[in-house]
């Protein structure tokens, strides 16, 4: 467990940004920051999900293969897919060819699609924001789980929605700057 790291460029980071590449940049320019717009939440929910068991640079590697095939996640696009849509996927090569998650993706856009009925994705997931957001000074301090992303969880599922576990859901706060998730220390803390 360990606290922000120098880089070789003697900048401090969250340590899973340490070293140059897709990590570090992810890190350095969109990890934390605030999203605006149905297709960007319904972007990071979709890639949260496909990145449970797999590492997250597996995703970053993969993000504009994933963009797109699934229309730039346009929920309305997605929401349309059929099991046609489904078997063309899982022969696409260039993505996380896993059934579940496919499947949860259209699962989640007709969800999305329905959930503009009421207040729309984005502004659903914004009221789970933490009243008192962490400030972890090590990795040791850093949590899975809140009691806001087990809340968003069941709130997700109840509409609908799939592949939203708490674990995942936390995952997402972090990367959409529902809190700044970065290590006191870290040169990007405060700077979302």
């Amino acid at each position: 467990m360990t606290g922000p790291v120098e880089g070789d460029d003697g900048v401090l980071r969250c340590p899973w940004a340490g070293a140059p590449g897709v990590m570090r940049d992810y890190h350095d320019t969109e990890w934390g920051n605030p999203v605006s717009g149905e297709a960007a939440y319904l972007e990071r929910l979709t890639l949260e999900a496909f990145q449970s068991g797999l590492s997250w640079s597996t995703i970053l590697n993969k993000r504009e293969a994933f963009r797109e095939v699934f229309h730039g996640f346009d929920a309305d696009a997605i929401a349309a897919f059929d099991e046609g849509d489904v078997e063309r996927l899982m022969q696409e090569p260039r993505i996380v060819r896993n059934r579940r998650k496919i499947e949860a993706t259209i699962v989640n856009a007709q969800a999305t699609v329905a959930l503009r009925e009421a207040e729309g994705l984005e502004s659903f997931v914004l009221t789970f924001r933490p009243e008192v957001p962490p400030a972890p000074e090590s990795t040791a301090e850093q949590a899975t789980t809140t009691p806001e992303s087990v809340a968003l969880s069941k709130a997700l599922k109840k509409r609908g929605f799939a592949f939203v576990g708490p674990t995942t859901m936390h995952a997402l706060s972090e990367a959409i700057g529902l809190f700044d998730p970065h290590l006191v220390g870290c040169h990007r803390r405060g700077r979302a």
